[in-house]
């Protein structure tokens, strides 16, 4: 068996390589102690609060059932705990380790899977600007994808070290009010280019300059979003959209994880829900309200949905807003 010789300094190179990954591990373990600290400081009981605009802050001491609501293009960090993301059939698990990146307005189910008392779920959250993100694109020279292919409106990628100190930065600025003003800007720029160069940088070029069909579905999503409670028309939003009937429901699903119909039937229950806990509306308004002419129907389907039939589970959710207090 031959043996490698290897020259000095291929030795020194080597050892230099270890020594840098050895340091940058260490510096993203202390980040991620300094995280947990600042939100455990910043978030003193469960619940979510917005200490700079656009940072999003929440805490839980104990796992969480899951939770139906939409998402909205942002960036998302756990610094203990973890959570799933259901989108239709797919499923999205992350914790420190990994983040989140949501690019359109979907129809969700969250669940926090792991959190105590002693180690309570803390994750943050960073709303992301569509002109914010392409301003980041302009200036860092970065163009669109050239690709047709559909882009998923959410992923999970590793969170790397640069990336979580840029967060670790910004969440320190809450200590030091006249330099967030001047400093936050240029730290959600700096977020926006990491995540530009990073594993998802593609869905967010994408996503930022309506390239690809990724383009004519957000446009797609848009209408369905205003007009949810009235008929769903595919061969109207498919002729608008260039589109044939077939490949409408192919790009659709294939960037949300679900049908239009899916899609549309989601919205409705999630806003009768709304209604009926927030305006005290009985389901049989709610659900006409939103669309549905058969309250059958519309028992059935939002059964289905969350678990339990209408009033009966907005009864649950005011007795677990009571107990909360």
């Amino acid at each position: 068996m031959n043996a490698v010789k290897l020259s000095q300094s291929d030795v020194r190179s080597a050892c230099s390589t270890a020594s840098l990954s050895q340091r940058e591990a260490e510096r993203a373990q202390a980040n991620r102690g300094e995280l947990v600290e600042r939100i455990w400081q910043t978030i003193r009981q469960d619940g979510r609060i917005e200490p700079l605009k656009g940072l999003h802050f929440n805490r839980s001491s104990s796992p969480v059932e899951a939770c139906h609501s939409l998402s909205i293009p942002a960036f998302c960090v756990i610094a203990q705990g973890s959570k799933e993301v259901l989108l239709g059939n797919d499923r999205y698990q992350y914790d420190p380790m990994n983040y989140l990146l949501a690019t359109v307005e979907l129809p969700i189910v969250s669940q926090i899977l792991e959190a105590s008392w002693e180690r309570p779920y803390l994750s943050l959250r960073l709303d992301l600007d569509p002109i914010l993100v392409g301003s980041v694109m302009v200036e860092a020279g970065h163009s669109a994808s050239r690709s047709r292919a559909d882009v998923k409106a959410i992923d999970v990628s590793p969170l790397d070290a640069n990336l979580l100190d840029a967060v670790v930065r910004l969440v320190r600025l809450l200590d030091a009010p006249t330099e967030a003003y001047v400093l936050a800007p240029l730290i959600k720029r700096e977020i926006i280019y990491r995540l530009l160069i990073g594993a998802q940088g593609d869905r967010l070029r994408q996503i930022a300059v309506l390239g690809g069909y990724t383009h004519h579905i957000a446009r797609a999503i848009a209408w369905l979003r205003k007009d949810f409670n009235q008929p769903l028309r595919i061969e109207t939003i498919a002729r608008e959209l260039g589109m044939s009937v077939s490949g409408f429901h192919h790009h659709f699903k294939s960037v949300t994880a679900m049908s239009p119909l899916q899609f549309q039937k989601q919205l409705r229950l999630q806003e009768a829900r709304r209604l009926m806990l927030g305006e005290k509306l009985d389901a049989t308004s709610a659900a006409y309200q939103v669309g549905y002419d058969d309250a059958s129907h519309f028992n059935r389907e939002y059964k289905r949905l969350f678990g339990v039939p209408p009033m009966r589970d907005v009864e649950r959710l005011r007795e677990a807003a009571r107990n909360a207090k």
